[in-house]
């Protein structure tokens, strides 16, 4: 069960069941090739950021949308595990819980085909009755694989009333609405989104500097742009100057899950603000 109160981290996102398979490579186009192992688990960017963000210790609650399927019926279990309130995680008869098909090669890169399903169909009502909580929340984290329409709405509903703002814009959308800027206290993004954003390639943490300038001009106030195995780039409106973090060196296992790792590492120093 969650623990009773106000979460202090609410996430507005996407559910997704991951239906992986792992190959020694990923296969070219129109090619068959074997895999060594098939698992299947849960996954979606927003999902994944509410659950990291509870084993970190934060209160947590999700608002999303799956479907009234095994798959649905699963997630709810999950969520529950992992101590996170499903007060507002709703099931819908008129589509299926999404999922993510994923290649995974023996380097942990991957492939990812989505198929949004019931997170397309989270609305504004589902968004008026959690309205308390996102009004609560510390800290409201929101991504792009729901309808873009409805992060906004969160997101603006949030910092209306004062809730720090986190929006990751995966997966990236070129016209992305230019208040996403604005209403973002954080903004997190990758080398991929950020081209996709800016039109600028990142290839070097100057690069993503780059990026984090353009980004503040468009109203966000801190933009970190995470570059894999070299860390992020950190840059805001308080220290305009562009600040490498680098990363320590591991071995890569499986990237899915590796969205966006400092949307959450954030949320302790958040609430001290």
């Amino acid at each position: 069960m969650a623990a009773a109160g106000p979460a202090e981290v609410v996430v507005v996102g996407s559910c997704m069941t991951d239906l992986v398979s792992l190959t020694t490579r990923l296969p070219k186009a129109g090619e068959t090739i074997h895999g060594h192992k098939f698992f299947i688990g849960f996954g979606g960017k927003g999902a994944n950021q509410c659950i990291q963000a509870a084993r970190l210790g934060a209160k947590t609650l999700m608002i999303c949308k799956v479907g009234k399927d095994s798959f649905g019926n699963d997630y709810i279990e999950n969520f529950k595990r992992n101590g996170i309130s499903t007060e507002f995680v709703g099931q819908t008869e008129d589509a299926a819980t999404g999922a993510a098909s994923i290649i995974v090669n023996r380097e942990g890169q991957n492939v990812i085909v989505i198929v949004a399903g019931a997170n397309l169909l989270l609305d504004s009502e589902d968004l008026k009755r959690a309205a308390n909580a996102i009004c609560k929340a510390k800290v409201i984290i929101c991504q792009l694989e729901i309808a873009p329409a409805i992060s906004l709405e969160a997101l603006k509903m949030a910092y209306s009333n004062g809730v720090k703002t986190l929006f990751n814009p995966a997966p990236a959308h070129a016209e992305l609405d230019p208040q996403f800027y604005t209403h973002s206290d954080i903004f997190c993004c990758n080398e991929s989104e950020a081209e996709i954003l800016t039109g600028i390639p990142v290839g070097s943490p100057e690069d993503a500097g780059k990026v984090g300038l353009v980004l503040l001009e468009r109203g966000c106030k801190l933009v970190i742009v995470t570059l894999g195995a070299e860390g992020c780039v950190m840059i805001s409106v308080d220290e305009p100057i562009p600040k490498h973090v680098p990363a320590g060196k591991v071995r890569a296992v499986d990237t899915t899950v590796c969205f966006c790792g400092l949307t959450v590492l954030p949320w302790k120093r958040l609430l001290k603000h």
